[in-house]
């Protein structure tokens, strides 16, 4: 005898001639025990969005690659930062050292200004032999002193004349000569370094 309520035969809704339908839905199959797939449309439980298995976030060593990336590109915006913070210091420190420099030699110029006419009576007073004793050595400690500060004297007979460091107030001609030398020194020539503060006036002697 069969028993009409076997699993795995639905019992059917409605009677009579009256069509009908039924659904099974149970997630196992009765006959085979095994898990059914699940049939529902789209948007329903059953039937999950297939691009949501695309929003993950990176784990493991794709996570820590990221998270390396990262610090490396921090690492090399900070290092860009400090090398041009490091060129601006120097670049400041070269300028102000040469500013400095500068100002030393205007302030050393501006006082050998005011020394010239003292220094202009000193020469002229050597070249007199009417320097001598306690007097002679004033001014000997005097040319020390400007020497300490870069101070050099320039313009002696002898010397070939150069229009960039000297000021020809008298010229004469010799025959004999072969290059313009200077013959007499009226006022020697004084500079710092290669800067001539003033140039030394004197007469030379030169070719026809």
């Amino acid at each position: 005898m069969t028993d009409e309520n076997t699993p795995g035969t639905p019992e059917p809704e409605g009677s009579g001639d009256t069509p009908f339908q039924f659904t099974d839905k149970r997630k196992v199959d009765p006959e085979s025990g095994a898990a059914r797939e699940p049939s529902g449309g789209e948007g329903t439980p059953e039937s999950p969005d297939p691009l949501a298995a695309l929003d993950f976030e990176p784990e493991g060593e794709a996570a820590e690659s990221a998270e390396v990336l990262k610090a490396k590109a921090e690492a090399a915006e900070h290092l860009d930062a400090l090398q041009r913070e490091r060129a601006s210091f120097t670049n400041y420190r070269n300028r102000s050292l040469r500013d400095q420099e500068a100002a030393r030699t205007q302030g050393t110029q501006d006082v050998l200004v005011a020394l010239l006419p003292v220094l202009d009576d000193i020469e002229r007073a050597k070249q007199h032999a009417e320097l001598s004793g306690p007097m002679a050595a004033i001014a000997e400690k005097l040319d020390a002193s400007l020497a300490k500060f870069g101070i050099e004297r320039y313009g002696v007979v002898g010397e070939e004349f150069d229009p960039t460091l000297h000021e020809a107030l008298m010229h004469n001609v010799d025959p004999d000569a072969t290059a313009t030398t200077i013959a007499m020194v009226v006022e020697p020539g004084y500079r710092i370094g290669e800067r001539v503060v003033r140039a030394a006036r004197v007469g030379v002697v030169g070719p026809e």
